[in-house]
């Protein structure tokens, strides 16, 4: 087996996965597998760079991630950063300063590969699923953008458009600086035309209505997938593969967009780092239902991680 490191730097959160894989036989063993908020795409839909603040935030993650893969003894390591830094102006200083804390320079990947990753990721351990019907739709709904991937074992077509869930909360949310809590009917409208604009999008690459099977990845689905379980707190085992149908989907939505702050913080699946942005995630997956037409979909635990890991193994 092949010790790895796999960092994804997204517009909201920061990931590591350290683990040993082996391409012969398919199996990967997770050492170590953490995620922290540091909302690196703060602002950047509305002034084109990476905040100071953003920048440490992220600094201070890398330096803890580095100590990890340090300490278990990854031999190759691969850093992705997706949405925000494709977006900055000054994604240098970003490229600069994880060189200096990691060692390795951070490799800004297209929309498109940040498709095939995630359906790697998300499908290796799904292909030999008989109950499952194929080809799959992988949508990976991050914080600055959404991936929309088709495929059975391997990828038929790919998309990437902008409907994270940060960039909807800061384009239509945030008066004066402050998130509308709860948001009003037309902010929600506005929310879902942007919404509906770049399904349109979408489909001019990716035959969403051929899927079969929905699986939906990253925060907001994991999210409420966990709210669905009425779990106590966030629980990576029970919510991998849990199935969360179209009814559900719709009422969770409905409660969120209608809670205040405190009400959603007091939810326990809840991160802090996703309370002001989890309502505009689940109007994006919900959307995504109902163009599809998918009466469930398959949460997944394993995303775009998993498949940078695979890549470097």
């Amino acid at each position: 087996m092949t010790r790895v490191a796999a960092v994804d730097c997204g517009t909201n959160s920061i990931r590591l996965l350290v683990a040993d894989c082996d391409p012969a036989t398919g199996e990967l063993v997770e050492l170590d597998r953490r995620m922290t908020i540091v909302r690196l795409g703060q602002g950047v839909d509305r002034t084109g760079r990476l905040a100071p603040e953003a920048l440490e935030r992220t600094f201070a993650a890398c330096r803890e991630y580095a100590a990890v893969i340090k300490e278990l003894g990854a031999e190759r390591i691969r850093f992705v950063a997706t949405s925000a830094s494709r977006d900055a102006e000054n994604r240098d200083e970003f490229v600069a300063g994880v060189l200096d804390i990691l060692g390795v320079e951070p490799e800004v990947i297209t929309g498109a590969q940040e498709a095939e990753f995630s359906f790697t990721g998300a499908t290796r351990e799904l292909t030999g699923a008989a109950h499952l019907e194929r080809p799959f739709l992988v949508v990976d709904i991050g914080g600055g953008s959404t991936e929309f991937v088709v495929g059975d074992d391997r990828v038929r077509a790919a998309r990437s458009v902008d409907i994270g869930c940060v960039r909807m909360t800061e384009r239509h949310l945030v008066v004066d600086g402050v998130v509308t809590d709860p948001p009003s009917a037309e902010q929600l409208a506005a929310i879902r035309a942007d919404i509906e604009a770049a399904l349109d999008l979408a489909e001019e690459t990716v035959p969403l209505s051929e899927a079969r099977t929905l699986v939906g990845l990253a925060g907001s689905v994991t999210t409420v997938a966990g709210i669905a379980l009425d779990l106590p707190a966030y629980d990576t085992k029970a919510i991998h593969h849990t199935r969360v149908s179209y009814e559900r989907v719709k009422a969770i939505t409905e409660r969120l967009v209608s809670s205040t702050h405190a009400e959603r913080s007091a939810i326990g699946v809840m991160h802090p780092g996703r309370t002001d942005v989890i309502a505009a995630g689940t109007l994006v997956l919900l959307a995504i239902m109902e163009r599809t037409g998918a009466r469930e979909v398959v949460v997944s635990e394993h995303d775009i991680l998993d498949g940078i890991a695979w890549s470097v193994a």
